[in-house]
Formats: structure tokens, sequence, C-alpha cells
């Protein structure tokens, strides 16, 4: 956000700056979903909700559950929240108390950590690299010590990791076993080139999932997400999103029904995506960088870039640079990754393919 911050003050400035650096789909909403909003601005009263959602809308998303996973959700498990940032609070919140050792992934979304150490939690870095592909196993939770949860997210950010099949049972049947409450973070389902990616759902009732219409769906600005609560936690989430948010935004829930019907045009969005993904690494190799995560999914490349960062003061320096001499931001590997991220960079390819082109072409003119 800091990057963010400094491209938009250079833009504002009369600066031509090209965006790599917020993971933000360029599209916006589906029409479908305007639509919806316009209508209901027009015909309906908009309001507070009951403090889970529109019945309507959790209905629909325990179908798209079934439809996406082949499980069979009820209903009355799905809590609307404003966003998945709303999501993981809830959720930390209903999960653990203060002092309690969660694990968190590095590189990973560092709200996480933010957020629980806000909490009182405690964040337990467990470190992942290529040797892994970038994704925990089983055995790095065991050795990270006694855990209360584990905060896992398939497809990943920065790295962009989606965790196959028998690799995520093997995690959630770990995290089961040794009493670890594992919270999901599924945003990014429905961008992978690939395999689709799997719901921890399809293995444990008592896990924690929490998604999002801000990544598939293109609607950042809308603050909408939803959380699946084990049986046991749908009370306290209930009660706590009473207290703290009342509901999620009426008129985002109307359009977010829309949205669910939506996969035709969104699906383009993924094609596109993938387009611009090919143009990053292919952009990075011929520039000499080619010590990438696989990218799986989500619309980021997370990349080594030590050589470069080293010689310039690390990576934040080098994102600076290539800021105000290239006009292309991108964001440091810092806050992704305590220990390590002083030498990454990551590139979000959620914008316009002659953007994604210009910038990476920018990119390999650029000499320190």
């Amino acid at each position: 956000m800091a990057m963010a911050r400094l491209a938009e003050e250079r833009e504002t400035g009369g600066a031509d700056v090209l965006h790599l650096e917020v993971g933000q789909p360029s599209a916006g909403a589906p029409s479908a979903v305007r639509d919806a909003a316009v209508q209901a601005l027009a015909e309906s009263a908009i309001g507070y909700t009951n403090a889970p959602g529109l019945p309507a809308l959790r209905r629909r998303i325990a179908r798209h559950t079934g439809e996406w996973y082949g499980v069979d959700l009820d209903p009355a498990r799905v809590l609307v929240v404003s966003g998945a940032s709303a999501g993981f609070t809830l959720a930390f919140l209903a999960a653990f108390d203060a002092g309690d050792r969660v694990g968190v992934v590095e590189p990973g979304y560092p709200c996480y950590r933010n957020t629980l150490e806000a909490l009182g939690c405690v964040p337990v870095p467990i470190s992942v690299g290529p040797e892994t592909r970038w994704a925990p196993t089983p055995e790095l939770v065991a050795a990270a010590g006694p855990l209360r949860g584990l905060v896992l997210a398939s497809p990943s950010n920065p790295t962009g990791t989606v965790l196959d099949a028998v690799s995520l049972a093997a995690l959630v049947g770990h995290c089961g076993e040794a009493g670890i409450r594992l919270v999901s973070d599924e945003i990014y389902h429905g961008i992978v080139y690939g395999d689709p990616a799997r719901s921890a759902l399809e293995h444990d009732d008592e896990v924690i999932v929490v998604n999002s219409f801000s990544k598939y769906f293109a609607m950042t600005g809308w603050r909408l997400g939803w959380v699946v609560a084990p049986p046991t936690l749908v009370e306290a989430f209930e009660r706590l999103q009473q207290n703290l948010y009342i509901c999620a935004p009426h008129i985002s829930q109307v359009a977010g029904l829309a949205a669910l019907d939506a996969r035709a045009e969104l699906d383009q969005h993924v094609h596109r995506y993938a387009t611009n993904r090919q143009i990053v690494v292919d952009g990075l190799a011929a520039a000499g960088f080619t010590d990438v995560a696989q990218a799986d999914g989500a619309f980021y490349v997370y990349a080594d870039m030590a050589d470069l960062a080293d010689a310039v003061g690390g990576s934040m320096a080098l994102c600076q640079r290539w800021l105000t001499e290239a006009g292309v931001a991108t964001t440091p590997g810092l806050d992704f990754d305590l220990a390590r991220g002083n030498r990454f960079v990551r590139f979000s390819y959620a914008g316009a393919t002659d953007a994604i082109a210009d910038a990476l072409e920018r990119l390999g003119r650029w000499t320190p």
C-alpha cells in the first residue's frame, strides 16, 4: 500500500505510472452486478439486513459450494461479511484467544499476521520455499511447535501456489489430528491455470473457510465476502458480526447474487490473466530473472531479485527506483516475508494486457 500511495502521488503530479503493485482486477464488476445494483436502488429500500446476510444470498453461496466442490453445505453455516478482511477478523476472534499461537505461512499475506497481533494472538512463521513448491507441509507445521491454529491460502498471495488435492487433504488431516483449527483462505478460487483449486471443506466440517467477491468476481470496492463456519462456531460468528459490523452492505449483497451467475464474463478475465502471467514470466526471463514461484493461480508472480535488490539496497529501494525511473509500480517482498522479503518482488498482472506488456518492456530496459 505504501507503493500504491507513492504511485498515486506521482500520477497526481502528472507522471505516467503502470501498475503492477495492487492485486485488484482492472475490469470492474460484471455487467449483471451493476444492473442488479441499479435496479435495487430504484426499487428497494437499502438498509440493514440480518447479521448473517440475505437468506437468498446465503442459499446461493451454499449452492455455489456444491457446484464447485461437491460439498452439501447447510446455508445456516454461511455468514456474509464485509469482505474477506472482516471475515478473517471474525474468524480469529471466534476461534482463538489472546496468547494463542497461530501458524502463518511466509511468504504470505501480511494482514493475517498483523490482524492476529492486533487481537493479541501470536503469529508463528512457517517458512516455505521452492523445495515444497512454496506450500506448507504437515512436517513444516509440526516443526513449528504447538499451534492453536493455522492460516492456509490456496491459491496463495504472493506466490500463486495452489495445493493439489492430495497435499490439501494431508494438511487438513494433520490439523484435525493435532487439534489445530484451520482457517482456509480461498479468495482466489476460480483464478487458476490448471486443475481447479480444492476446498478444505471437502475434508473436514471443522475448518473455517473465508472467501470473497473481490478477486474472481472482480468486486473489490463492494466489500463483500463470506465465511463458512463450523457448526460449533456459527452462533459465535453471528454474535461477533452483529456487534462489530451489524451486517455486510445490503446493496453489495444484492449485487453478489448476480455475480454468482456471471461466470461466462468472469472466466474471460481469467483467460486474460493467463496471458498476462506469461508476459510477466517471459519478460522477467528476458531480463535474466528466472527464479520465480510457479504461479499456479491468483494473479501474481513472486520473483527472487536478490542480485539486483542487493545492488540497490534491497527490494524496497528497487521498487522505489523502478517507480521513479521507469514509471512502473511493483511491490517489495518485505511484508510478505519478514526474514527473506528484502530480496523478492511481487508483480501483479491483474491489469490490462497492453499495460502489463509495456511495464515489462520498461523494466527490461532499466539499468541501475
